[in-house]
Formats: structure tokens, sequence, C-alpha cells
């Protein structure tokens, strides 16, 4: 069966990161934001616009690279979508204006959280770094926070778990959707013909609701 496609333009995206911007500047306000590559950079790009105060610097994005896959036992050197993630990128400090993450509130932006498995990576990895940093450094006694924001969460059974405190209160979507296909613009080859879908996409919509 071929599977649901959800479009969304550039301006569906936009405006998501806006709504949620006021939200997280009420309850989180990040130092630095950490995107998760390819999906996440364009979102996080974004959202630092509407997070930024007036009269302050701007946030720092940071970006790290994850891939989750399988490898195949086969012969074939395909890689298929799997339960394993393995870095592609990752944070070095050693060529960072920022010395550490030690008691900074860190937001990790992505653009989909489908079966939370990159995202639990993320957190844990980054979270076992400021670990070790802050033990280095004597600060053990700063806290340090982790907030997520993705511009879709996919409502499912999740393959991983992320913490009660963090989701409860440092989670932030702009958007709830089924577990359907979504199609970004920044995926899009042609761009005219996705706008044209997502268009007719809420052209159906529209009259279902009429």
């Amino acid at each position: 069966m071929e599977p649901v496609r959800l479009y969304y333009s550039y301006n569906d995206v936009h405006k998501m990161c806006a709504e949620q911007a006021n939200h997280i500047l009420q309850v989180f306000r990040p130092d630095v934001i950490i995107a998760i590559g390819g999906g996440g950079f364009i979102p996080a790009r974004i959202l630092r616009t509407f997070l930024k105060k007036k009269g302050s610097k701007n946030i720092p994005i940071q970006a790290i690279g994850l891939s989750l896959y399988e490898e195949l036992t086969t012969d074939s050197p395909e890689e298929v979508p799997g339960v394993e993630v393995k870095r592609t990128q990752w944070l070095d400090f050693s060529t960072l204006g920022m010395v550490s993450l030690v008691g900074k509130n860190i937001l990790i932006v992505d653009e989909v959280d489908d079966t939370r498995t990159t995202l639990h990576y993320a957190v844990r990895e980054l979270q076992n770094d400021v670990a070790k940093q802050a033990k280095e450094l004597n600060r053990e006694h700063e806290k340090t926070s982790f907030g997520i924001f993705v511009v879709h969460n996919k409502v499912k059974p999740k393959n991983a778990e992320l913490d009660k405190e963090l989701v409860d209160n440092y989670y932030f979507a702009g958007c709830n959707t089924p577990d359907y296909w979504i199609m970004y613009p920044w995926e899009a080859i042609d761009i005219d013909e996705h706008d044209a879908l997502v268009n007719k996409q809420k052209s159906k919509l529209l009259d279902k609701s009429a």
C-alpha cells in the first residue's frame, strides 16, 4: 500500500517555529542550540530568529550528525532505516568559542520525532559529555538542562524513551501527526511542484471541513 504523504511548505515550518518559540522562551530560554543534521539545520536557524531577545547576542548553533541504519547481512551495499545510531559529526570543543556546555540550557533541534531512537541517542551522549566536562572542570554542582524541539512528532509507539522531566517540561513540537510520510520542502527536487502539492492538500482539507 502506498504510504500517506503529508506535504509542508517553508512557510508552514516557519510559522510552527515562530509559534513554538514563544512557548520555549516562557519555560526554557536556550543558551545554545544543537541541530541534528541534516533535517534539524533549517528549523534551528528559523527558530533562532524568534528566540533572540532584543539587544542580546544570537544564540549559537552547533551541529551534530547522526545516522540511523542497520547493515544488511547480504552482499548488497545498501543501508536501510534501522535501529543502530552512528555518529557522522560531533562537537569539537577545541575549535568552538564555547568552552563547555556545563551549566547551559541546551536545545536539541530535529525535523521529526519518529521512533525517538536518534533523539534518545543525542540526549544520552550529550549528557555524558557534559558530565565528563563538569568533572574535569570541577563544576559538578552546576545544573545543565536539555530541551528538544521537533517540527513534527509522530504519534506512535517509540523505540526509546526520554527522561520524564524533559518530556513533561522541555519537549516542544510544532505539530503532532499520525505515522505518515512527511514531505519537507528542503527535500524537494522541484520546489514549485512541492508547493503545488501543499496547496492541493490544503484545498482537500478545506473541502472536507466545509
